[in-house]
């Protein structure tokens, strides 16, 4: 093609054509600056390509971000790691590296509630789509309504499938009430589906020995807690409740403190699931 045929003029056109949002945006402002300083052609090119795949990264971890649902604000930079002795920061950082997800391992985060549980698991599902993963957060009850609907209308299988392009899945408070036969079943097949091949992170505020209440059949119990520790990191988080700590820390800074019912109730609370969690490793296979 001579210079002649070509309408520089169409350019902008040309570039919304091809979906290169960020070409249309700075070509012009580089070409200036590019016959400024005398650049060749191919530094300009490449100069214009490298804005462009920057911004579309950009633009791809937004749009994973918002897909994910992670909870606002838990990232790593707002997670206190010196609160849990038990989970080291670098065992956090490697965590959130995520080569764990290439085997489709999975993370299972155990302890009191009000520990952190939630925070810790989106703030590295946070990081791993920054790195570029796919994620999903749920709350195991509303993802048990969406499947459960998915089979009443004969499609589970179909619904299953879709969640498989996310590398991993954030089960929260998966023990949080009991549930009858039909949720456990269907909680079951996802396990089932993503054992050693996509991965699970999942927070629990009670052990292994205490998951009746999540599965009333024993046998589907022990079956899908060896497929979820079989590739797992257990991070056992048994601390204070933060919304525990924060009721200490004003009462603290007040002349005269006064104890909520809300308050006794978290330490009743706090005083059942240690004891619960103190058998939880042995616990795991019975």
């Amino acid at each position: 093609m001579s210079a002649r045929a070509i309408d520089v003029h169409a350019l902008p056109t040309m570039l919304t054509a091809l979906r290169l949002p960020s070409f249309h945006r700075h070509w012009q402002a580089l070409a200036e600056r590019a016959d400024k300083e005398g650049w060749p052609a191919a530094r300009f090119l490449a100069a214009l390509a490298e804005i462009e795949l920057a911004e579309r990264d950009t633009r791809r971890i937004r749009r994973h971000l918002l897909e994910a649902n992670l909870p606002a604000g838990k990232t790593l930079a707002t997670f206190d790691a010196k609160v849990i002795p038990s989970v080291p920061r670098a065992r956090i950082e490697a965590l959130a590296a995520g080569d764990w997800l290439e085997t489709g391992a999975n993370l299972i985060a155990i302890g009191n509630s009000g520990a952190g549980k939630t925070h810790l698991l989106s703030a590295i599902a946070h990081a791993l789509v920054e790195a570029g993963r796919r994620v999903l957060y749920a709350r195991t009850t509303d993802l048990v309504q969406r499947l459960q609907a998915a089979r009443r209308d004969l499609v589970l299988e179909q619904a299953l499938a879709r969640l498989d392009r996310f590398d991993l899945i954030i089960l929260d408070d998966i023990a949080y009430a009991q549930k009858d036969q039909s949720e456990t079943s269907v909680i079951f097949e996802l396990i089932a589906r993503r054992y050693e091949n996509r991965s699970l992170a999942i927070a629990a505020n009670v052990p292994f020995s205490a998951w009746d209440r999540l599965f009333p059949d024993k046998a589907m119990a022990v079956a899908a807690i060896d497929r979820l520790v079989h590739h797992a990191t257990i991070l056992e988080m048994n601390v204070d409740s933060y919304r525990r700590r924060t009721a200490a820390s004003r009462r603290n800074k007040s002349e005269t403190p006064a104890t909520t019912s809300a308050d006794i109730l978290d330490a009743h609370q706090h005083e059942a699931d240690a004891d619960n969690l103190t058998d939880s490793k042995e616990d795991i296979t019975t």
